[in-house]
């Protein structure tokens, strides 16, 4: 069945009452799986161990603000049933076959496979830590193959469980490391977190500062990927087509309400990890002097843990590093796959209606993405940095996807599923925001 394709008679009425809803949502929780791995894991804590609490207003920010753009393209898609690529093809400006948006898209893609291959690499040195007789270069390309068959035969929902599952575990074994570390005067005070919310400028790393804005909350590849799970998901064809009636109007605001609830229950577990990471970072890693890079980073992190919770816990730490950042591979991978096959699509290398055909680009689409990630890896092997690239390139990116989402609220949305006034205001200030910030 094509999840793309809006039909009669996938037509049905919204849930009602919150838990209800709450049984609906999951492609927030699909980008979280990715989020959790470099934005959090590696970038946030990283951030931390360079300048200490005094950046954690960036987090905040960088965790909320996003969610606006983010809420309103899932808007877009379920009022309209178009991918991201295919509203930004609607932004007026030069093209050559499609929009000049879908171009820089494309460009930021190539870039942020540093971050992919970063990731592989964290993977690599984890698992060749627990067996040690597999060198890391032979350990990217199991990790590589493995993904590759898990992808191929893999379906939304199978993408789901095993994204959530390893998320919420690792992120709570966290922030209850985080909430242990209240109880270590040396490395936390609340006169830190105090200053740390009062818009000081980085120490040291500002890299890595624009890093985490374009990596963490919403990434810009997450923001573009979002609307692709919302219609595998099914919003818009259980909203149906835009016909202008009152029905079509009542369905598609009830599944707009679902997509809210998704939106903000998958921010609550994205920001609870990230703030967690960086005050493991700012407390543990700054207050040993320790500063996560080359192809040392993981036993550098594993520090987040260890000293608070012992040496024992480096094992676990293993595990919990490989699960988030196996993840942000395997839901990273998922998600470009879709994109790179509607750019495709839309490019006009096959039959967009044809969906069988998609899914056959889709399969080369994970090949490709990770083949050359792994390959920057084992030409460059040094994670923090591959990550940095990655992130970089995606926070640049983020205000023309802000500027885009305005567009299209205000020129090609349905006029029956407008956000209100003040949510407009939001749209603007979080754009502004973004471009400042980048």
């Amino acid at each position: 069945m094509n999840p793309y394709q809006l039909r009669p008679e996938d037509v049905r009425n919204p849930p009602r009452g919150f838990l209800n809803m709450l049984c609906m949502i999951g492609p927030g929780l699909i980008l979280a799986g990715g989020l959790v791995g470099s934005g959090e894991l590696v970038a946030t804590t990283v951030l931390g161990a360079e300048n200490g609490y005094r950046l954690l207003w960036l987090i905040l920010i960088s965790c909320t603000i996003k969610t606006i753009v983010q809420n309103e393209l899932g808007r877009y898609a379920i009022g309209t049933g178009e991918t991201t690529l295919e509203a930004f093809d609607r932004v007026p400006g030069p093209r050559w076959r499609v929009s000049w948006v879908v171009w820089l898209w494309f460009l930021v893609v190539l870039f942020s496979l540093f971050g992919l291959g970063g990731m592989l690499g964290g993977i690599a040195e984890i698992l060749n830590r627990i067996v040690p007789a597999i060198p890391i270069s032979v350990w990217v390309w199991i990790v590589n193959v493995v993904t590759v068959c898990l992808l191929l035969v893999g379906r939304y929902a199978i993408i789901e469980k095993v994204s959530i599952g390893l998320v919420l575990t690792f992120s709570a074994i966290t922030v209850s490391c985080a909430v242990l570390l209240l109880k270590r005067p040396d490395l936390f005070s609340w006169t830190s977190v105090l200053e740390g919310l009062s818009f000081q400028l980085p120490e040291a790393g500002f890299v890595t500062a624009v890093t985490v804005f374009g990596v963490t909350g919403v990434s810009a590849m997450s923001l573009v990927i979002y609307p692709y799970w919302c219609l595998e998901k099914g919003y818009a064809r259980y909203a149906g087509e835009c016909d202008g009636s009152a029905e079509w109007k009542y369905r598609a605001r009830g599944w707009i309400r679902v997509m809210i609830v998704d939106v903000v229950a998958a921010m609550f577990v994205y920001t609870a990890a990230t703030v967690a990471f960086y005050v493991l970072g700012a407390g543990v890693l700054k207050g040993l002097g320790i500063l996560p890079e080359g192809s040392e980073m993981v036993k550098s992190l594993s520090h987040v843990y260890t000293e608070i919770l012992g040496e024992w816990s480096a094992f676990l730490f293993l595990i919990g590093a490989f699960a988030v950042l196996y993840s942000s591979v395997f839901s990273g991978t998922a998600s470009q796959s879709r994109m790179i096959a509607d750019f495709c699509g839309m490019l006009g290398f096959f039959d967009k209606q044809n969906y069988p055909s998609r899914e056959r680009v889709m399969r080369w689409a994970v090949i490709f993405l990770l083949f050359l990630p792994s390959l920057y890896f084992l030409w460059f092997q040094n994670p923090v940095w591959m990550v940095k690239v990655g992130g970089v390139a995606q926070a640049l990116l983020l205000p023309v996807i802000g500027f885009s989402t305005i567009y299209l609220r205000y020129v090609h949305l349905p006029t029956g599923i407008r956000p209100a006034s003040w949510v407009t205001v939001l749209l603007w200030t979080a754009t502004i925001l973004m471009l400042l910030m980048t």
